[in-house]
C-alpha cells in the first residue's frame, strides 16, 4: 500500500487521466455523430455501448503490452527490398503493425468525415435506394468498433510511454472512460443541435484522420496544436451562438413592446 503515499504515483495518475480524457475527445465526437443518425431511442444505447467497447479494448490492450510493443517493430523494410541505402529515408521505408493500423484507421476517418461534410454542404437528399438501406444499429456499432480500435491503440501506446505501473494505467483509463460516459450525452446533444458545431466536429475528425495517416509515416503532428485549434474554433462558434440568441431575444422583446 506504499503507492497511496507516493506523490509520483498520484501525479502520474492525474496526468495520464487528463491526457486520456483529451485523447478521448475525438472518440466521443465520432460516436456522437454516428449515434446521431439512429432513432432517438437508440442513440443513448449506441453511445454507451461504443464507450464501453472503447474501455474493453483499452484494458485488453493494456494487458497485452508485450504484443503492443511488438506492433512498433517494423515487419517490412522497403529499403532492403529495393536496395535503398540512404539512411535519411530509412524511417519512411519501414512499416510496422502500428503504422498499418493507424494508416487504415486514418483513411477510414478521412472517408467518413469527407462523406458527411459532402452531404451537409450539398444537402443530402434521401432517395429510394437510401430508404431501402437504412442505417442500422449494428452498422453504427461496427463503425464505432473500427475507430475504437485505432483510438485505443493510440491511447494505450501513449499510456505505456508515460507510466511504468500497469495499475496506474488501468485506473487512469477507467476513470477517463467513466468521465467520457458522463459527458457523452451533453457533448452529443450539443454537437447534433447546432449544424455549425457539427461541421466543426466533422472538420476535427478529418484533421485527426490526416494526423493518423501522417503518423503512420513517422510524420508526427503534435496533438496539442490540433486540439487547441479546434477548442479555439468551438469557443468562437459558442460566442456566435450566444450572440445570435441575444439578438433573437432582443427582437422578441421589441415585438412584445
Amino acid at each position: 500500500m506504499e503507492w497511496i503515499t507516493d506523490p509520483q504515483i498520484w501525479i502520474s495518475f492525474l496526468t495520464l487521466t487528463l491526457l486520456e480524457i483529451v485523447l478521448g475527445i475525438d472518440n466521443i465526437v465520432f460516436i456522437s455523430i454516428q449515434s446521431g443518425k439512429l432513432p432517438l431511442e437508440q442513440q443513448k444505447k449506441a453511445r454507451q455501448l461504443g464507450l464501453l467497447l472503447a474501455l474493453v479494448m483499452r484494458l485488453g490492450l493494456l494487458f497485452s503490452i508485450k504484443w503492443i510493443m511488438g506492433l512498433t517493430e517494423p515487419f517490412l523494410n522497403l529499403g532492403d527490398t529495393f536496395n535503398i541505402e540512404n539512411p535519411s529515408w530509412y524511417r519512411y521505408l519501414t512499416l510496422s503493425g502500428r503504422d498499418l493500423i493507424l494508416f487504415i484507421g486514418g483513411l477510414f476517418l478521412i472517408y467518413k468525415a469527407t462523406t458527411e461534410i459532402h452531404h451537409k454542404v450539398e444537402g443530402h437528399v434521401e432517395t429510394a435506394s437510401n430508404r431501402n438501406r437504412p442505417l442500422t444499429f449494428r452498422s453504427v456499432i461496427i463503425q464505432i468498433i473500427i475507430l475504437d480500435l485505432v483510438f485505443s491503440l493510440d491511447s494505450v501506446i501513449t499510456a505505456v510511454g508515460m507510466v511504468d505501473q500497469i495499475g496506474v494505467m488501468i485506473a487512469a483509463v477507467i476513470v477517463a472512460v467513466g468521465i467520457m460516459l458522463l459527458s457523452a450525452s451533453t457533448i452529443s446533444r450539443f454537437v447534433n443541435d447546432y449544424p455549425s458545431v457539427k461541421m466543426l466536429a466533422l472538420a476535427f475528425l478529418l484533421l485527426i484522420g490526416v494526423s493518423l495517416t501522417a503518423e503512420a509515416f513517422d510524420q508526427h503532428i503534435p496533438k496539442g496544436y490540433i486540439y487547441f485549434a479546434m477548442a479555439f474554433s468551438v469557443l468562437v462558434e459558442f460566442l456566435n451562438i450566444r450572440t445570435e440568441k441575444t439578438a433573437l431575444q432582443k427582437l422578441k422583446d421589441e415585438v412584445k413592446e
